[in-house]
């Protein structure tokens, strides 16, 4: 049963960083980014599993990973409150031409991110962007104006 708790306390805990990151970093997420996070999970597992370094420990311990991410996308489609506090929501980057620069460091996204991702929707100018949205994936959805 500890083992079981502690894997829901590291969860969380793991949960609630990835959120910290960022949107736009989970997103698109470097080599350098991946391996930080993989590390991570191997440096925490030693923390939930304790000393037992069984079979049927590592297995409960990856178990309780499971069910708690299989448990909270089923709350999140059930419920639109949970998906918010789970997922997030659509974040405005740039309307009608004008970038919010408090949005983006929030958001921890470069000026230049935003651009490329302008000049991948063929836009030259943020002037040609009718709304830009932080998508709750990561990724930025680009509406030209009319």
């Amino acid at each position: 049963m500890e083992i079981v708790v502690r894997a829901a306390i590291a969860f969380g805990l793991l949960w609630l960083l990835a959120k910290a990151s960022g949107k736009g970093t989970l997103g698109e997420m470097s080599s350098f980014d991946l391996l930080v996070f993989v590390v991570m999970g191997d440096l925490i597992a030693p923390g939930i599993t304790g000393e037992d370094r069984t079979l049927t420990g590592g297995v409960l311990a990856v178990a309780t990973f499971a069910l708690l991410a299989v448990g909270m996308n089923y709350l999140s489609a059930r419920w639109r409150k949970v998906d918010r506090l789970i997922e997030g929501y659509a974040i405005i980057l740039v309307k009608d031409g004008v970038v919010d620069e408090s949005a983006l460091r929030r958001q921890r996204i470069t000026t230049e991110e935003l651009k490329v991702a302008a000049r991948q929707a063929q836009l030259e100018s943020m002037d040609d962007i009718r709304l830009a949205l932080l998508e709750t994936n990561g990724k930025i959805s680009i509406f030209p104006r009319a």
